[in-house]
């Protein structure tokens, strides 16, 4: 079945609020029909709000992570409900940055989750594996473990309102890129643990993204496979014309 494609950009700890404003004014009138491609941008808490009053009808902002809590005493935290409140759409949660840097664990994905989508939010879920699990031929057994846990208690309605980022670790920033086979091995095997948790019907229509050095001379051929619906994209969405180039290859 059709899915409509997502190009979503993560800034990471990148770009000022002058930079950032610039760069919304430079794509807002050139992306594709958000009928067609949904293009997202998920930028620092600090100007999520500055963004979501300037996006365009075809661009939606998102955040780079939230707690699973709705208020307390939790110092530099933001919640689902702040989020919502000021306009964003998305949220990613789970990353492996957040993974490996700030103790993300799989049932904290799993709480974000689905208070995410209780406040109306589109979670992007990430899952993804270490160079040496990808060695072991261990992979789908993992990152289907992954989705297991982020998923649980979420039912069928609940999970048609999420997205699922596949990213293996070891090609987050490092310019090697999972070939457009391997990208799109795991993620139908992604897509065979959302069938198993839910039905055949659910699984085609969650919408899985392919993440790890994505650029434009790449973005192509892994939309090209069956079953990658997107990408979420780091340093390729920060440059305005990269990330244009991105959301028109979704286009076609």
């Amino acid at each position: 079945m059709k899915r409509i494609p997502i190009i979503a950009g993560n800034w990471k700890m990148y770009k000022n609020r002058d930079e950032a404003l610039e760069f919304i004014y430079q794509v807002n009138d050139k992306l594709p029909e958000s009928s067609n491609v949904e293009t997202v941008i998920c930028a620092s808490a600090v100007y999520l709000r500055d963004l979501v009053k300037r996006q365009g009808d075809n661009l939606r902002i998102g955040a780079q992570n939230m707690h699973y809590l709705d208020e307390g005493a939790y110092t530099g935290e933001v919640s689902a409900e702040m989020l919502k409140n000021i306009g964003v759409s998305y949220v990613v949660l789970g990353h492996s940055e957040r993974r490996a840097y700030y103790n993300e664990t799989d049932e904290t994905v799993n709480l974000k989750t689905k208070k995410a989508i209780a406040e109306g939010l589109v979670p992007i879920v990430c899952v993804g594996e270490e160079l040496e699990v990808r060695e072991k031929g261990t992979t789908n057994k993992v990152v289907g473990k992954q989705v297991e846990l982020a998923y649980k208690d979420i039912n069928k309605e609940e999970a048609l309102n999420t997205v699922v980022a596949y990213e293996p670790v070891w090609a987050i920033g490092t310019g090697k890129t999972a070939t457009k086979e391997q990208a799109n091995e795991t993620i139908i095997a992604v897509r065979k643990v959302l069938e198993k948790l839910y039905d055949l019907e659910t699984a085609d229509k969650i919408r899985i993204l392919y993440g790890g050095s994505v650029k434009p001379d790449n973005i192509k051929d892994l939309l090209s496979m069956s079953d990658i619906d997107g990408a979420l994209v780091g340093g390729a969405s920060l440059v305005a014309d990269s990330f244009l180039k991105l959301a028109e290859a979704a286009d076609k």
